[in-house]
C-alpha cells in the first residue's frame, strides 16, 4: 500500500475519500449537533472573557483616549461585532455547514480556498497561545521567584524574550495537546468548567484592585481629563471589533453544531457583547487601580501578576499561583476552540481526503510555534495595530459572506453541489471561481491600505481623508465588498445560481428538508453528491 494511500483520512460507512469532503467538513448530522442555548453562552464566556480581551479595553488608553472614550468605544464596538457574529452565524445555524463551506458558494468552489487560507493564517499566529505561556510563567515564578537564575538566559535580546518565557511557552502548549484531540461537539464540559473558573478570577481580581489600592486611589489612567478626535474613538472602536474578527468570520464553524437554529441565535447575541464589555470594563479599572501602587500602567494581566510576585510574601505568591493557573485554563478555553481548531475546520477543507480536523488541529499548533508571537505583545501600540490589520482584510469577507447568503441566494442554498468539484455545482462559476467576489473584496480593501501603511509606517505621508477611512476599515471595507458584490450579481448574474433561488423551496422548507437528509445513513447524502459528478460526467 502506497504512502498517500496510508495517509487518506478514515471515512465512515467505508465511503470513498473524496477530495471535496470528509466527515468533518460535511453538513453536521442530529448526534453531532450538541451545542445548546447555554453552550453557546459559555462558549462567549471563554472567548471574550480572557486576557486578549482584558489587554484590548487596558491598551485603548495609552492611544490616548480617555476612561470614559474606551469604554464607549468598547460598548459600540462589542454590540456591532456581536450583530454580525449571528448574521454571519445563520448558514451555520441552519444548514449546519462550516465556514470553508459556505464560502464555496460565495468566491466558488477553489475560489473559497483564497479565504480560507486567510483564516489559517489567523488561526496559526499563535498570540492566544504565547499569553497562555505567559501564565505558565507566572505559575513557575511563584514557585521558584528566581526562575530567571534558575533558566538561565540564551535568547537574543532581538527576540523579546528569554528562555524561561519560552520554556512556559512550550509547556502552555503540551498541555493544551490533549484538549487539541477533542471533536468539537464534545467541548461543552471544557466551556462549562473553564467558564466557572474565568468567572470567579474575574470577579476576585476586581474586588482585590479595588480593595486594596489605597488612600491615592485610581491612578491617572482613569481620573485623567485627557480628550480626543472622535475619529481615535472611531479607531477604538473599530479595534474592538478587530479583537474578534477572526471569530466573526469563521463563526458559522461553531453555530452548525447548534441542536436548534435558535440556540445559536440567541445563545450569542447578547453573551458576546456582555462577556467582551465587561471584561474589557475590568481591564480599564484593574489597570488603573493598581497603577500608583506599581509605579505604571500595567495593561498586561501577566505582567500584573509578576508584579504582585516580586512586591509581595508568600501570601501575595500563593495568590499570583492560582490567578496563573485560572488563567492557563482560560487560555486554554481560549485557545483551543478559537485558532487550533479554527485552524483545523480550515485544513480539512483544504485537503480532506488527506486531513481532518484533529490531523488540522495539530498541524495548526505546529505551524503557530514559528509565528514569534511574542512579538505581538511587546508594546500596547503594537498590539492594537495587529488587531486593526484583521479588520483591513477580514471586514470585507464578513461582507461578502452576510451578503451573499442573506441578499443573493436569499437564503436558499443547494447543499449537495459545495460538495462537487466540477462544472455540474451550481458553485463552479468560472473555472471555480466567482469573479465578482474577488473584484468586491479588492475594492473593500483597497481603500483602507493607505491608511494602514501610513500607520505601521509612519514615514510614509497620506491624505488625512484616508487615515480616517482607515479608522472605520472593518464598516467601510465591509459595506464597500457587500454594495459591490451585490450590484455585480445583479449586472452580471451567474444562470445557474438565479435560477437555482428563483425555483427551489421557500428557504424554510428547503433547510428542513436538508436538515432531514443529514440525519438518514451516510450514503444517503453521498448518493446525493456523487449524482452531481456523474451527471457531468455524462
Amino acid at each position: 500500500m502506497s504512502l498517500l494511500k496510508r495517509l487518506e483520512v478514515p471515512h465512515e460507512g467505508g465511503t470513498i475519500p473524496d477530495p471535496w469532503i470528509n466527515n468533518d467538513i460535511k453538513p453536521v448530522e442530529a448526534g453531532r449537533r450538541k451545542w445548546g442555548f447555554w453552550t453557546f453562552n459559555y462558549y462567549w464566556v471563554l472567548i471574550n472573557c480572557n486576557i486578549s480581551t482584558y489587554m484590548t479595553g487596558s491598551s485603548l488608553i495609552p492611544l490616548g483616549l480617555s476612561w470614559w472614550q474606551a469604554i464607549i468605544a468598547i460598548v459600540v464596538g462589542n454590540i456591532i461585532a456581536s450583530v454580525f457574529i449571528v448574521l454571519n452565524s445563520l448558514p451555520g445555524a441552519f444548514y449546519h455547514l462550516g465556514f470553508p463551506v459556505a464560502n464555496r458558494y460565495v468566491w466558488g468552489m477553489w475560489g473559497s480556498q483564497w479565504v480560507v487560507w486567510n483564516r489559517i493564517f489567523l488561526s496559526i499566529n499563535g498570540f492566544q497561545a504565547w499569553i497562555g505561556g505567559e501564565c505558565i510563567y507566572v505559575c513557575l515564578q511563584a514557585i521558584w521567584p528566581s526562575l530567571e537564575d534558575r533558566i538561565p538566559n540564551h535568547m537574543p535580546a532581538s527576540t523579546g524574550m528569554t528562555t524561561a518565557e519560552f520554556v512556559a511557552y512550550i509547556i502552555f502548549m503540551i498541555i493544551s495537546l490533549p484538549f487539541v484531540y477533542v471533536r468539537p461537539h464534545n467541548l461543552q464540559m471544557l466551556f462549562y468548567s473553564s467558564a466557572a473558573v474565568v468567572l470567579v478570577f474575574e470577579v476576585v481580581l476586581l474586588i482585590w484592585s479595588l480593595a486594596t489600592m489605597g488612600s491615592s486611589g485610581f491612578g491617572d489612567t482613569i481620573s485623567s481629563n485627557t480628550t480626543t478626535s472622535g475619529w481615535m474613538i472611531a479607531y477604538g472602536i473599530i479595534s474592538t471589533i478587530g479583537s474578534i474578527a477572526a471569530g466573526i468570520l469563521n463563526q458559522t464553524d461553531y453555530a452548525r453544531f447548534a441542536r436548534r437554529p435558535r440556540d445559536a441565535i440567541y445563545g450569542q447575541i447578547i453573551s458576546s457583547a456582555l462577556c467582551a464589555i465587561s471584561c474589557s470594563v475590568i481591564g480599564i479599572l484593574v489597570t488603573a487601580a493598581t497603577q500608583n501602587r506599581y509605579g505604571e500602567a500595567m495593561w498586561s494581566l501577566p505582567n500584573l501578576l509578576s508584579a504582585v510576585i516580586e512586591t509581595g510574601g508568600s501570601r501575595s505568591r500563593a495568590a499570583a499561583f492560582f490567578g496563573g493557573v485560572a488563567l492557563v485554563v482560560s487560555q486554554i478555553g481560549v485557545n483551543v476552540p478559537g485558532n487550533a481548531l479554527s485552524g483545523g475546520f480550515d485544513f480539512a477543507a483544504t485537503w480532506p481526503k488527506y486531513i481532518n480536523i484533529r490531523r488540522g488541529a495539530y498541524l495548526t499548533v505546529i505551524i503557530s510555534i514559528a509565528t514569534n508571537p511574542w512579538k505581538l505583545v511587546n508594546t500596547a501600540t503594537t498590539f492594537i495595530t495587529v488587531l486593526s490589520s484583521y479588520s483591513v482584510f477580514v471586514g470585507p469577507m464578513v461582507g461578502l459572506m452576510i451578503s451573499s447568503y442573506l441578499v443573493i441566494n436569499k437564503r436558499k442554498i443547494k447543499v449537495p453541489d459545495l460538495f462537487i468539484g466540477n462544472k455540474s455545482s451550481i458553485y463552479w462559476y468560472n473555472y471555480g471561481v466567482n469573479w465578482r467576489a474577488v473584484v468586491a473584496w479588492i475594492s473593500g480593501v483597497a481603500p483602507s491600505l493607505p491608511g494602514f501603511i501610513a500607520y505601521v509606517t509612519p514615514s510614509v505621508s497620506v491624505p488625512i481623508g484616508l487615515t480616517h477611512l482607515y479608522y472605520i476599515c472593518f464598516l467601510t471595507g465591509m459595506s464597500i465588498s457587500a454594495a459591490v458584490y451585490v450590484a455585480l450579481h445583479y449586472a452580471f448574474p451567474d444562470e445557474r445560481v438565479q435560477d437555482f433561488v428563483n425555483t427551489a423551496p421557500p428557504a424554510q422548507q428547503l433547510m428542513a428538508q436538508y436538515r432531514e437528509s443529514y440525519d438518514e445513513p451516510d450514503e444517503v447524502f453521498q448518493v446525493d453528491v456523487a449524482q452531481g459528478k456523474m451527471d457531468d460526467s455524462a
